[in-house]
């Protein structure tokens, strides 16, 4: 039987280009300068930061964020993601560095970056404290982490469709979706730890546990960033927690 990482990468393999052109809309649409605005709220001021883009997807926010003139790295544990990004970056005529790499278990040293962004990735994973406990060890006194995420085993279970089918023009959604890939990520979601955990609530207590300093959460980022596309059962919040 394969392991929940194991579905979660082919899932993420068969959505790669697809979930690419998502992406793409996305850069050329006025929810960039949202993202950009949500992000750089949180970030060290006055100098180039090292950031870590964790669960890059297809480079999204490595590249909005390289072109603020910030040092990437994103890493990602599905090689066509990382192909993808690789692609949209060269498009975009960005330097960035992508690396396959399991967003649980870096192997960077200690204290390697001074920030750590992460998007719709901590739903999918298997262990979310041990990546919160890793990415602690790998940012920098003063670093902060910030993760952009939603509750969504609870719109799998209210059966919500919202963003599940979208035009191949759309941003933030799921175009290219078959009958199948909705179930299999239906499943996927209520099989995940995250989904039955009260979040960002745990999140916050998770992270003054391990050791950071002052985190919080902002439950509203959605209606700030996705505006009509947030889904009202599982809205976008940010997560945040400072070393």
């Amino acid at each position: 039987m394969r392991s929940l990482q194991e579905r979660v990468k082919d899932y993420w393999t068969q959505r790669a280009p697809y979930f690419s052109a998502v992406r793409r809309n996305e850069l050329e649409d006025g929810i960039t300068d949202r993202w950009i605005e949500e992000i750089t709220r949180y970030l060290p001021e006055g100098r180039t930061l090292d950031i870590l883009d964790a669960g890059t997807g297809t480079g999204y926010f490595s590249i909005i964020l390289t072109a603020l003139g910030h040092r990437l790295t994103g890493i990602d544990l599905t090689p066509a993601m990382i192909g993808e990004a690789r692609k949209m970056a060269e498009q975009s005529d960005i330097e960035a560095d992508f690396l396959l790499m399991d967003a649980q278990a870096t192997t960077f040293d200690d204290g390697s970056f001074d920030a750590i962004v992460t998007r719709n990735l901590t739903w999918t994973l298997p262990d979310p404290e041990k990546a919160y406990r890793d990415w602690y060890r790998i940012l920098r006194k003063g670093g902060v982490l910030i993760n952009f995420d939603a509750d969504y085993a609870r719109n799998v279970r209210n059966e919500n469709q919202k963003n599940s089918y979208i035009d191949p023009e759309g941003v933030y959604g799921h175009f290219g979706m078959t009958a199948d890939l909705v179930r299999e990520n239906a499943e996927i979601t209520l099989a995940m730890p995250a989904g039955m955990l009260r979040r960002p609530l745990w999140d916050v207590s998770t992270a003054k546990a391990i050791g950071f300093t002052d985190a919080g959460a902002d439950e509203e980022a959605g209606k700030r960033i996705l505006q009509e596309r947030d889904l009202s059962d599982a809205p976008l919040f940010l997560f945040w927690a400072r070393k």
